[in-house]
């Protein structure tokens, strides 16, 4: 999930689209038969596939950043899954170009003096290889402002610097796993409809905060670079107990004035794959807080660390262009098979661990709902797609293209048709991590709740029954909720999302909740092949 902080190194930032209207009409509320729910239900709980799925995504295939070789693998290894499975049109998609790809070959990080440690890092997305194993005095970037980087000049040739101050941990009083209690969950159900930016991404005033914090990191960089230091180190902006956060490379460029999320995924800071800024970015490393805190606390009590730094990493020029996987079960209604029902969620992850909660539970997940509809031999009358997109972490691209190319997009505040805008009657998205289905956010449109509701009164038994009106952000749903469409993103408990794995070291397998994943599966299951089988599509806002 896009979902990053933006002074503390993790910025929460949604596709901004204008809001729209909400259109009134009656929706016909249509349930499927018991018979077709228990199917659904006994083929997803009791014969799930989907951990092997997912086993095989993240411990196989292993970490997918866009535009690396492992992403490509992922995009086909699902492409032919879901074909073995009997779904059909299953193909890749491109979108971009994108730019360059990256991967990482080998990395080495220990301090060497007064002893030897191992320390917990790695590389950020995109850095420069060093020139070799760098061995080299540590030294403390302890600056807040350019008068301060000035008295660092002549000091940083050749030094492995830490650029960030210490980050105070506090002892774990609160469990990081969490769920949402009844109260959590009524309060959601309550939320009045949301405001023009409710989930839309920072409000205008935010930007210049942006703009401020992004220009400090570039000025820092392109001072270091101009010292002719060798590697920068900065500190996890969370995690504890060795887990660190880590994403993309810095570029040591500042930005223009930055007035929308448009405009900062355009930005340097957001393109670390555009070869033309290669020369602007150094070797650049991540490291868990508590072995970046000791090392500040060693340089301030006097002592001179020397550490070991070699960062192997590899550029993928081949193809500038992504891929999204797209699979289909045919409609087999005569008049509503060209229709399309669409799950989805994104493919690409971060690259320090396996992407399993972000986003591998989520794909998996909409694997498996589309083989449950499959396995029980339900016929759906319109056409059921999935779609497992790439670039969402880098500024929700495979969607936001996929959007553009068939359905249409907002140009200067209004609506451009694409070909199949009328053609689709919703999107359904997963990714929110490993945490069971509590019920969906309904983005404003209200008209859909009694639809929903009906569908949720057959897995109130297993604690999905949450309809709010409020929006999320920060994931794929959003292309397809700008244009008018029908797009939602399910309320999921939290588990360890935002505590341990969300684009942490520790997003892998074993935090996967086997249970939880069967539900959600199964639950979706049930959603998409409902809308699949109404007379009419799913009810849609109107956009001005």
């Amino acid at each position: 999930m896009l979902r990053r902080q933006f002074i503390a190194g993790a910025l929460l930032l949604a596709f901004l689209i204008p809001n729209a209207a909400f259109a009134q009409t009656a929706t016909a509320v249509y349930s499927a038969p018991k018979e077709a729910i228990d199917k659904l239900r006994d083929e997803g709980l009791n014969r799930s596939q989907v951990m092997q799925t997912l086993s095989y995504m993240t411990d196989v295939i292993g970490g997918r950043l866009t535009g690396s070789p492992n992403m490509k693998r992922a995009n086909e290894w699902t492409r032919d899954k879901m074909k073995e499975w009997g779904m059909q049109n299953a193909h890749l998609e491109s979108w971009g170009p994108f730019g360059r790809g990256w991967s990482l070959k080998s990395f080495t990080a220990v301090v060497n003096e007064p002893q030897y440690f191992p320390v917990i890092a790695y590389p950020k997305a995109w850095s420069p290889s060093t020139k070799g194993a760098v061995t080299s005095e540590v030294v403390f970037l302890d600056a807040k402002t350019n008068d301060d980087l000035a008295k660092y000049k002549g000091q940083l040739a050749g030094k492995i610097v830490l650029v960030s101050g210490e980050r105070p941990l506090k002892p774990i009083d609160k469990p990081l796993m969490k769920r949402f209690g009844d109260e959590d969950l009524s309060k959601m159900a309550t939320e009045p409809a949301p405001g023009p930016n409710d989930g839309n991404g920072p409000p205008p005033s935010a930007f210049k905060q942006i703009t401020d914090y992004f220009n400090q990191q570039a000025q820092k960089m392109k001072f270091l670079q101009d010292e002719g230091a060798a590697v920068m180190i900065d500190n996890s902006g969370g995690g504890s107990g060795g887990t660190l956060f880590v994403q993309g490379a810095s570029v040591g460029i500042e930005m223009g004035e930055l007035k929308s999320i448009e405009d900062l995924f355009a930005s340097p800071a957001f393109q670390p794959q555009n070869k033309k800024y290669e020369a602007n970015m150094m070797p650049q490393v991540t490291m868990a807080s508590e072995d970046y805190n000791r090392l500040v606390r060693m340089i301030k009590n006097g002592a001179k660390p020397k550490m070991t730094i070699e960062v192997n990493a590899q550029y993928h020029d081949e193809d500038p262009m992504q891929y999204n996987t797209i699979a289909e079960i045919p409609g087999t209604d005569p008049v509503l098979k060209d229709e399309v029902v669409m799950l989805g969620g994104h493919l690409d992850s971060w690259h320090s661990s396996t992407g399993a909660t972000d986003n591998g539970a989520g794909c998996a997940a909409m694997m498996e709902a589309a083989r449950i509809i499959l396995a029980s031999g339900l016929k759906p009358r319109r056409t059921i797609r999935v779609a497992l997109w790439s670039g969402e972490e880098q500024g929700l691209f495979g969607s936001t293209n996929y959007v553009k190319q068939h359905f249409g997009e907002m140009k200067n505040g209004t609506l451009v048709k694409g070909p199949d805008y009328d053609k689709l009657s919703g999107y359904f998205n997963l990714d929110n991590g490993t945490g069971k289905i509590r019920g969906v956010y309904l983005q404003g449109n209200a008209n859909i709740k009694p639809l929903f509701e009906s569908w949720l009164t057959s897995f109130a038994d297993l604690g999905a029954k949450t309809l709010t009106l409020s929006n999320t952000g920060g994931t794929d749903h959003l292309a397809f909720d700008g244009i008018g469409l029908p797009g939602f993103q399910f309320i999921q408990d939290q588990a360890e999302y935002d505590t341990r794995t969300h684009h942490s070291n520790q997003d892998n397998f074993d935090r996967i909740q086997a249970e939880d994943m069967k539900q959600a599966s199964t639950i979706i299951a049930a959603f998409v092949y409902q809308a699949a089988m109404m007379d009419g599509k799913l009810p849609r806002k109107a956009v001005k």
